[in-house]
């Protein structure tokens, strides 16, 4: 690994960067909208392809349009090494999300080319694509297909809104070919590294300069639907109503009742969306559909807090005469990140006199499905009081310089 004072990160060079990239954007400054298979994506796309080629990295695409920039070690024969993240974003969004992945990796490899260091296995910073659920309402597309996890003949029905076909849209992007072709082989890579901000409190509150992460939770996600009996808001009295959504709103607090009876911190469950129909202030709601999500870092225990959901749901349509339809959208592993890495990880940071701790992901990033190709570690850096997804997000530039020399160390041992 180069010794600390040997590697140079240009945290303006690298800052500017992050700021030109927000620009590229449906959305107005500060906040940041850049939806999948979009103009501004393709625009965001051919930046970033110009910015790896200036790094004399070798680029190349899959028929999803995952994004690979492979620096070349000494060895052809050795599984390279892998580091990257996203840069779609969700709409009114902020520009560190996913990005800090993407252009500080850039960043972490030209420091080590920089310093001279020669690698023995190769080193590839992968740009996924899709890892917003926005367009499709599935996350993590690209590791998805790459993984294996989502399967390439099933997304044959993924459409956006509008019921545009995945496979229409990524065709019209310039993607073509079998998407079969973008899963990979266990042990395809020596390993993944992801820097991300935190999206969490912790680190700031505790001042803390990077979190080593030992684990991530994944998510599990129900749609609720609940059919009952419409009507005039005058004309049907109270008694013998069949409304879907008292019944949806005894669902919600049962979601948060559940999740808290757990007794554990990295239990979480939110009902993010709901649909009523026929939605007018006159009339009682004869449709209601709600969306849960159920996250944890303990499949068993997650699965426990879904169970005890559907019970309820059951007793809830049964006392109050209305149909209940359950349906799983997904229901993802969660991921423990590779101890031999995350020890790299650590070690890093003592020779840079980097303060860090070990920690939890409560959000899922694309290394919750890389972990099913090859050892896996994530790397968080502190995020102002934990917001993300929003235009306020903000990551300080100390905090990115640290977390891209911390990257650049693990990847110089791993590829050493």
């Amino acid at each position: 690994m180069p010794e600390h004072h040997s590697l140079r990160i240009d945290i303006a060079r690298l800052s500017a960067e992050i700021d030109a990239l927000a620009l590229i954007s449906d959305g107005e400054p500060p906040a940041v909208t850049r939806i999948v298979f979009s103009e501004r994506d393709h625009e965001a796309r051919e930046w970033l392809k110009a910015r790896y080629r200036e790094a004399s990295l070798e680029v190349h695409e899959d028929p999803v349009g995952n994004t690979f920039a492979r620096w070349p070690g000494a060895s052809t024969q050795l599984p390279a090494v892998a580091t990257g993240s996203h840069v779609d974003a969700i709409p009114h969004a902020g520009k560190y999300d996913g990005v800090v992945g993407v252009l500080g990796a850039l960043e972490a490899i030209r420091a080590l080319q920089q310093s001279g260091f020669q690698p023995t296995r190769s080193i590839e910073l992968i740009q996924f694509t899709s890892e917003e659920p926005t367009r499709f309402g599935i996350g993590c597309i690209g590791s998805r297909l790459m993984s294996g996890t989502l399967d390439a003949a099933s997304t044959d029905i993924l459409c956006d809104k509008q019921n545009q076909p995945l496979h229409d849209l990524r065709l019209n992007s310039g993607f073509t070919g079998n998407l079969a072709a973008t899963r990979m082989l266990r042990d395809h890579y020596a390993g993944f590294v992801e820097l991300h901000i935190e999206q969490g409190p912790f680190l700031e509150r505790d001042g803390i300069s990077i979190g080593a992460v030992t684990h991530i939770a994944a998510p599990a996600t129900l749609r609720i639907t609940f059919e009952g009996e419409g009507g005039h808001a005058g004309g049907k009295l109270m008694p013998g109503r069949r409304d879907a959504f008292c019944a949806a709103s005894e669902t919600v607090l049962v979601v948060e009742r559940v999740a808290l009876s757990t007794g554990s911190i990295d239990t979480v469950a939110t009902v993010g969306t709901c649909e009523i129909y026929p939605g007018a202030v006159n009339s009682i709601p004869s449709r209601v559909r709600i969306d849960v999500d159920v996250r944890d870092i303990e499949e068993a225990r997650r699965d426990e807090v879904i169970s005890k959901i559907k019970t309820a749901v059951d007793e809830i349509s049964m006392r109050r005469n209305v149909a209940a339809k359950i349906q799983m959208l997904n229901a993802d592993p969660p991921a423990t990140c590779a101890p031999q890495i995350v020890s790299i990880v650590e070690r890093v940071c003592q020779a840079e006199q980097i303060s860090y701790k070990r920690m939890v992901s409560r959000a899922y990033h694309d290394s919750l499905f890389m972990v099913r190709i090859c050892p896996v570690a994530m790397i968080f850096i502190p995020c102002h009081d934990g917001i993300s997804h929003r235009p306020d997000e903000y990551a300080a530039p100390e905090a990115i310089e640290a977390g891209v020399r911390v990257l650049a160390g693990t990847l110089a041992d791993l590829a050493a």
